[in-house]
C-alpha cells in the first residue's frame, strides 16, 4: 500500500506505535503479571510493577514508559531494516502483486511480517528481561525465548491481521487519500 520511503515509514510508525502498546500490555498483564503480583504479594499487576521500583532491564528496574520507549525503538528500527524489506520479498517469491488479488498478498504480507518480527522481537525481549541477578545461562536465555515465542506468536498472528493492521490501513488510507486517489488515476 505505501508507495514510497516516506510512505512506509509512516505506515511503519504507526503499526509499531499500536503494536508496542499493546505487546507491552500483553507481555505485562497476561504473561508476567501472575509472577509479578505472587513476587509481590500485590493484588493488581501496576501496583506490584510500582512495588518492584519498574520492570527489571538488564536487572534494573525500569518504569513502564521506558519500557514502551525502548521497545518502540528497536521495534522501529528492526521492521523498517528488516520486517518490511523481508516480508515484502518472501510475499513476491510466492505471489505476483500485479496478478495476485490485494487482499491475499496483503495477507501474505502480514504473515510474513509476523514470522520474522516475533522471533526478532522475541529475541530481544528475552536478553532485555533475562533474570541477571540469577546469574547467566545461554541455554535458559534460548528456552525464556522459545517460551515467548509460543506465547507472542497466536498472539502477534491474530492482532495483527485482524484488527492492528486493518486499522493501520485505514488511518494510512485517511492521511494519504489525496496521495492514493492520485495514484490509482495515473494506473
Amino acid at each position: 500500500m505505501p508507495r514510497n520511503q516516506f510512505q512506509r515509514m509512516v505506515f511503519a510508525f504507526i503499526t509499531v506505535v499500536i503494536t508496542v502498546h499493546a505487546y507491552v500490555f500483553y507481555s505485562l498483564y497476561v504473561i508476567h503479571g501472575n509472577m509479578f503480583m505472587s513476587l509481590t504479594g500485590e493484588t493488581g499487576v501496576i501496583a506490584a510493577i510500582n512495588k518492584m521500583g519498574g520492570i527489571p532491564v538488564f536487572g534494573k528496574p525500569v518504569p513502564i514508559w521506558a519500557i514502551i520507549l525502548i521497545e518502540f525503538v528497536l521495534a522501529y528500527t528492526l521492521e523498517v531494516l528488516l520486517g518490511s524489506p523481508l516480508s515484502f520479498k518472501l510475499a513476491c517469491k510466492n505471489f505476483d502483486p500485479r496478478t495476485t488479488h490485494p487482499v491475499l498478498f496483503e495477507t501474505v504480507i502480514i504473515c510474513a511480517t509476523v514470522g520474522i518480527m516475533c522471533p526478532a522481537m522475541s529475541f530481544i525481549a528475552a536478553f532485555l528481561y533475562y533474570n541477571y541477578q540469577a546469574g547467566f545461562n545461554m541455554w535458559t536465555l534460548l528456552a525464556e525465548w522459545l517460551k515467548l515465542v509460543c506465547f507472542n506468536f497466536p498472539f502477534a498472528f491474530f492482532t495483527q491481521l485482524f484488527f492492528i493492521q486493518p486499522f493501520v490501513r485505514t488511518v494510512f488510507k485517511a492521511i494519504f487519500s489525496k496521495d492514493i486517489k492520485k495514484a490509482q488515476k495515473n494506473s
